[in-house]
């Protein structure tokens, strides 16, 4: 039988089999022996035990079309990014960081600011002018009014959707709406720091239909960048890739450089500038990095 992990707890894998139900299963001793761990969304092969209690052993982990490293999923069709437009106003900053990750990764975005209730018309239209060049679908939702959550479940069917965003913005909420049976609990925001309480332990999958899954996930306060290059960054922001090729040098990293048709365009407002500001400072970080 083939199914999907949905959850991993002590040694323990939970595989849904469409049609069928959830096993709980063991790792096969084989995959220690080649270091090969599953992971919550592989695709995986079962042999059935006990059909009676569900239970069942791992036979074999099928090709990942992809992997995140934190958290350690599998096999992502899209993600699900929440910010809220207030109440807390969004880390620009760490949002442009989870894009250029999903960006390495060539996992398509869909960038959902919720809360939209809470913000002015004025406040919405930044947001909109921000991010309408990113190359991410962009939803205005609230999930407490209820509002535009069937778009989401629509952009959300028939896909396995990684859901990620900081503490505080609805997420939880959000789920609830669109799985009510996951049950997950939703944390009270702490009104003196405006940060929400980490509600999330672990992974897990919860399914929305046939073929169509989504994962909360916990962590995500600080992303985790693997092994990119400074001069690597910029194939990372889609507002640059009009203008590639149009500067006056060669491998220009539209930072320091005379001539740079990015900074031109920064300064025409063909890119936004809060966009091209998180671009230098995460490139700054990543040349401050030390190298082994």
């Amino acid at each position: 039988m083939k199914g999907k992990i949905v959850k991993g707890i002590a040694g323990f894998y939970y595989v849904d089999v469409v049609g069928s139900g959830v096993y709980e299963c063991k790792a096969k001793g084989v995959f220690r022996k080649e270091k090969r761990k599953p992971l919550v969304g592989d695709n995986v092969e079962i042999e059935v035990l006990d059909e009676k209690d569900r239970e069942g052993n791992i036979t074999e982990i099928l090709p990942r079309k992809n992997e995140l490293v934190r958290p350690a999923v599998a096999n992502v069709d899209q993600a699900l990014v929440v910010f809220a437009v207030a109440k807390p106003d969004p880390h620009f900053h760490l949002l442009d960081r989870f894009l250029v990750m999903m960006e390495r990764k060539e996992i398509p975005v869909i960038l959902c600011f919720n809360k939209d209730d809470l913000g002015t018309e004025e406040k919405i239209g930044e947001l909109r002018d921000i991010y309408r060049d990113c190359g991410c679908t962009l939803v205005f939702a609230s999930a407490g009014m209820q509002r535009n959550i069937g778009e989401i479940r629509r952009l959300l069917a028939g896909k396995t959707t990684v859901i990620a965003g900081p503490s505080g913005v609805g997420k939880s909420t959000l789920i609830n709406l669109l799985q009510p049976e996951a049950n997950m609990e939703t944390g009270s925001i702490s009104t003196k720091i405006e940060r929400g309480k980490h509600t999330t332990r672990h992974s897990e999958l919860f399914a929305l239909g046939d073929h169509s899954y989504i994962m909360d996930t916990p962590g995500f306060s600080s992303l985790y960048v693997e092994d990119l290059e400074k001069e690597d960054l910029k194939y990372y922001f889609p507002e640059f890739a009009p203008y590639e090729g149009s500067c006056r040098f060669n491998g220009c990293d539209h930072i320091h450089e005379p001539g740079c048709a990015v900074k031109q365009a920064v300064e025409e407002g063909k890119i936004h500038p809060s966009r091209y500001e998180n671009y230098k400072a995460f490139y700054e970080e990543l040349k401050g990095q030390r190298r082994y």
